[in-house]
């Protein structure tokens, strides 16, 4: 790998704020740093970075825990163009480029420029009744319209740059990015989409007498999904807690002019590689091996 990259020079460490074990490896990570001679712009939980980051106080962020504090850390960070580094304290960590037992032989790549940055595509998710704008989110892995409370399916009308797609009688519809396609879009048999594509991808969950197949979006195209449900349905946007929809509201979902700038010091298969590591953990995969 070439060390063509530029050379951080102020670094924020952000953790997860209820791992009991986020903050000592966070100040382990502070200390490691200030003994190379870098300034360390702030070392506390990541929610309350936003002010220091937007203030332009680092040109890293150096993110701990697990998969959700790496989608928080690219929420904050996209639009500031800072790009993140994980460390993972987690179970799963299919984001995080470090593990908690590696990152002393790894830092040292990032401060010599041996490292490359892998651009992840954003959306824009819109929620919209009539002509009023209720809220506006960016996406890193996926918006997801679905039912309630009440265990029934909901009626949902997705249409494409103004052209109706399908009509769904689903649990719900996924609208994801690549990063997401191994997120809860896998978890219900979408496809998996190398992460540096730019696409956007439509599956549904538990479609009844509908449509059954993902679909594969180009970057330009506009989804519309439109609520058609006599009981409750409701939003989430990267797994945040949900918001109520009426019917005949409209979630919009487009290509984002953000991207996530993830650190990387692996070679470009590791994809694949973590893939078919995290395949294979799978329980059925084992128990047929035996």
């Amino acid at each position: 790998m070439s060390s063509s990259q530029p050379l951080p020079h102020r670094f924020a460490i952000g953790y997860h704020p209820t791992m009991p074990e986020a903050p000592l490896v966070a100040e382990a990570v502070q200390r490691f740093l200030e003994r190379q001679g870098y300034p360390v712009v702030i070392c506390a939980p990541l929610p309350s970075l936003r002010q220091q980051l937007q203030a332009g106080q680092a040109d890293v962020l150096i993110a701990l825990g697990g998969d959700g504090t790496m989608l928080r850390a690219g929420h904050l960070c996209a639009p500031l163009h800072i790009p993140v580094l994980g460390i993972n304290l987690g179970r799963f960590g299919f984001l995080m480029e470090v593990r908690q037992d590696e990152w002393q032989r790894r830092l040292p790549l990032l401060l010599s420029g041996h490292y490359w940055l892998e651009e992840r595509m954003m959306l824009v998710a819109t929620h919209l009744r009539g002509a009023q704008t209720l809220g506006e989110w960016s996406v890193l892995n996926e918006v997801v319209v679905c039912r309630g409370q009440i265990v029934r399916p909901v009626r949902l009308s997705a249409a494409v740059d103004g052209y109706p797609l399908s009509t769904y009688i689903a649990d719900g519809l996924i609208v994801a990015t690549p990063t997401g396609s191994t997120a809860y879009a896998l978890a219900v048999g979408g496809p998996i989409m190398p992460p540096e594509l730019r696409s956007i991808l439509i599956v549904a969950v538990a479609p009844h007498l509908s449509m059954d197949r993902a679909v594969i979006l180009p970057p330009e195209a506009v989804v519309t999904v439109t609520v058609q449900s006599s009981h409750q349905a409701v939003m989430s946007v990267d797994g945040q807690p949900p918001l109520p929809l009426e019917n005949d509201d409209v979630v919009q979902v487009k290509a984002n002019h953000n991207t996530v700038q993830f650190i990387r010091f692996q070679d470009r298969g590791y994809f694949y590689r973590n893939i078919n590591a995290y395949m294979e953990l799978n329980p059925a995969a084992m128990d047929s091996e035996r």
